[in-house]
């Protein structure tokens, strides 16, 4: 029964990368950057949620004040900052670079250095039987919400008028324009959802694994390495690299602790070299 212990904590932090990397492979998918500063939105999220949790005690208000916050966050940056430099590659980076730094510093200034961990919500402070161990029902509530918050993108991709006008802009942005689509409207929404579900999973991951200096650097390289297994782009491939991922690292971690990272990297490197593209990307 040990076994499922572990697997369910493996699926549960694989869904926590989900929501980071959803954001991260939508933002790519249309917008072709790579944003450095990702993990700047899930420290900024979970630092805002901890704030509104000492402040007025909810849980719930957390969830969405901290990546409303956050989703206004992105949209500046999109609208006066990265829309200068569209399809400019290096100049995009080095500002989501440079922006990383600066959330950091400011995070720090604001909250302090100490590390934090976020109080479970009450209704989820308890633990379930599962073959005679305690397992935390919040780690559960936290799987149930990432297959929610696949599901939904899922419809809004693919079932949706907004989702279809996204898809053509990803394949097409100039026959979209012409077309009458407003891509670049498509660009700062789509900035700002990715903004809003890295500040989501701020606020679920941070009874989990904290925030803290260094935090947005931990998460930011976690969520690359979900979406170069799973695909750029590709939200599918975002839910299965998060669930790989995740599996790899709890395992990693429980049977050779001294290389929990050689066992991410290297299955990655196994799958891009037999799939370059990652396994749902496209060329």
């Amino acid at each position: 029964m040990i076994w499922v212990i572990h697997t369910l904590n493996g699926v549960s932090f694989g869904m926590l990368l989900f929501l980071l990397a959803a954001g991260l492979s939508l933002i790519y998918g249309l917008m072709k950057i790579l944003n450095l500063t990702h993990g700047s939105y899930y420290l900024v999220g979970a630092y805002i949620g901890s704030t509104v949790i000492a402040t007025t005690g909810s849980f719930v208000l957390a969830l969405i004040v901290a990546p409303l916050v956050v989703a206004v966050l992105g949209m500046v940056m999109e609208r006066f900052f990265l829309r200068r430099f569209h399809l400019d590659e290096l100049p995009q980076t080095l500002l989501t670079f440079g922006f990383l730094f600066i959330f950091a510093d400011l995070s720090l200034w604001i909250w302090g250095g100490d590390p934090i961990m976020l109080p479970k919500p009450a209704l989820f402070s308890r633990s379930i039987d599962i073959g005679g161990l305690g397992y935390p029902t919040y780690r559960l509530m936290l799987i149930a919400v990432g297959l929610l918050v696949a599901l939904i993108l899922w419809w809004f991709q693919e079932r949706t008028r907004l989702g279809a006008m996204l898809r053509a802009g990803v394949d097409d942005a100039e026959i979209a324009r012409a077309m009458g689509i407003d891509v670049s409207l498509l660009f700062t929404l789509v900035f700002a959802v990715g903004a809003m579900l890295a500040a989501f999973g701020g606020v679920l991951g941070g009874p989990i694994i904290g925030a803290g200096p260094g935090t947005d650097f931990d998460v930011m390289l976690l969520a690359f390495v979900v979406v170069i297994i799973g695909g750029l782009g590709s939200l599918r491939g975002a839910l299965v690299g998060g669930l790989l991922v995740g599996l790899l690292d709890n395992f990693g971690k429980i049977f050779f602790p001294e290389f929990a990272l050689f066992t991410i990297f290297v299955p990655m490197a196994i799958i891009l070299s037999f799939r370059p593209t990652g396994l749902f990307g496209r060329a």
